[in-house]
């Protein structure tokens, strides 16, 4: 591979695994796969889900819903608020797919029955414990409220609640997420019973779809970044190091033995401002087949636009010459791929994304 400036390394061997086993994990359950491709945004990678049975997805945004539609998609749920300002590009979506749209207020029903021009399902976004947003899961009225104006609309039909408790990413180790994952699933069912409409239940967080074993109380999971995990990941408990599928290789710049420490060309540009116990990426072992054990005592330190600041021992520095790439396994992959915006596996292969 000629690897020149910051690249994402992708290795499909590792990914596929881990495509497979939460496919299969679905089924066990007997819970419906919709994953979330706002991970790897790639029409490419998203064949490989279709190889395990995957006929329908999650999206984050219209932009991504248009993307995957013209690549053959055609049930997806747009999990993000209705941006009104794009219903002239829902509508063309609408016309083409199953398409379900996300919505926590009634001015938003309101306004999609006005405007929609071909039928959309609709989620009920509830919040059951993140509070980044969502209609409070313990305010049945407003609930109803929406909901009632959902069953109202000639174009819009009631489908389910959809939640994302993100707050499993602050959780550490089984017990806790499934803590959380547990009391996500008695509100969304609390909900449920307060309604006199039939409603599926969706979760999407990556840990409680890796830990959590028994995942029938629901009917449709939306991990997303399960797909290539992360040291954040690592970190709650929901995977281990060789389930991580995505590197960032940087290029070393500069050394600095005095300060124990080495520049990399790799930045917040590069790799996003995630951090995690003011850490921003660790090191991993370069190998032919892409990347091998965790460097100990080794980890990105510091970012600003274009520099990497790496933490290092003595040992390893006088291992290092410049020039040479350093494997960064990022804190979080999803944002880490989407600044980098394209992949290359480790059999040399180059995928591309969304633009």
């Amino acid at each position: 591979m000629d690897i020149q400036k910051p690249t994402a390394i992708l290795n499909p061997e590792i990914a596929r695994r881990n495509i497979r086993r939460m496919a299969a994990k679905a089924r066990q359950n007997g819970v419906r796969f919709r994953p979330h491709f706002k991970t790897p945004q790639s029409a490419q990678i998203g064949e490989w889900f279709r190889g395990e049975g995957v006929n329908a997805v999650t999206v984050s945004s219209v932009d991504m819903a248009c993307y995957f539609a013209e690549h053959g998609w055609q049930d997806i749920t747009i999990a993000f608020p209705v941006n009104w300002l794009q219903i002239d590009s829902i509508n063309a979506l609408a016309r083409k797919i199953s398409l379900t749209l996300l919505v926590e207020s009634v001015e938003t029903v309101e306004f999609l029955r006005q405007n929609v021009s071909a039928p959309v399902r609709i989620d009920l976004k509830i919040d059951t414990g993140y509070h980044r947003t969502g209609l409070e899961w313990d305010d049945p009225a407003e609930i109803q409220r929406v909901a009632e104006a959902v069953q109202g609309a000639d174009n819009l039909s009631l489908n389910g609640l959809l939640t994302h408790a993100g707050h499993t990413y602050k959780a550490r180790g089984v017990e806790a997420v499934t803590r959380i994952y547990h009391e996500t699933v008695d509100r969304l069912q609390a909900v449920r019973e307060k309604l006199p409409y039939p409603v599926a239940l969706s979760i999407g967080d990556t840990p409680s779809c890796s830990l959590v074993e028994d995942l029938s109380a629901v009917d449709e999971i939306r991990p997303g970044n399960f797909v290539f995990y992360d040291w954040m990941q690592v970190e709650i408990g929901a995977c281990q190091p060789e389930d991580i599928a995505v590197a960032v290789a940087c290029p070393v710049v500069a050394k600095h033995p005095s300060r124990q420490t080495l520049i990399i060309y790799g930045g917040a540009v590069h790799l996003s401002k995630d951090s995690l116990n003011n850490r921003f990426g660790v090191i991993a072992e370069k190998t032919p087949a892409g990347w091998g054990n965790v460097i100990p005592d080794t980890y990105l330190m510091s970012l600003s636009q274009e520099h990497g600041i790496i933490k290092t021992t003595p040992e390893f520095m006088s291992q290092v010459r410049m020039g040479d790439l350093l494997m960064v396994l990022p804190i979080h992959s999803c944002l880490t791929v989407d600044l980098l915006k394209k992949y290359v596996t480790t059999d040399g292969e180059e995928i591309t994304m969304m633009r």
